[in-house]
């Protein structure tokens, strides 16, 4: 059984930087993509980031120059330091993780005020 779990949520004034980590932990073999996706009230689950197992990553447009996503092969972590944040990237962040299935975090909360 596989587990994802985040920490790293909370409440931020508008500008100001979060840093969010999901850690796998279980029966895992190889870790493959891993990403962060999020969902605002009243909106579809959206893709943040996302990084190859190879270090390649991918940015929704909405985020690029001020979100960075990392991992870290033996810890099977992924990380994502978010910048300069606005009051548009309040939502849930949730994990996901390409571990032969995919797998997800419970989520974690980031609030931006104005």
């Amino acid at each position: 059984q596989v587990q994802l779990v985040e920490s790293g949520g909370g409440l931020v004034q508008a500008g100001g930087s979060l840093g969010l980590s999901c850690a796998a932990s279980g029966s895992i073999s190889r870790v493959n993509a891993m990403g962060w996706y999020r969902q605002a009230p009243g909106k579809q689950r959206e893709l943040v980031a996302s990084i190859t197992r190879g270090g390649t990553t991918n940015y929704a447009d909405s985020v690029k120059g001020r979100f960075t996503i990392s991992r870290d092969n033996v810890k099977n972590t992924v990380y994502l330091q978010m910048n300069s944040l606005k009051p548009e990237d309040t939502a849930v962040y949730y994990c996901n993780a390409d571990i032969q299935h995919s797998y997800w975090g419970q989520g974690t909360r980031v609030t931006v005020s104005s």
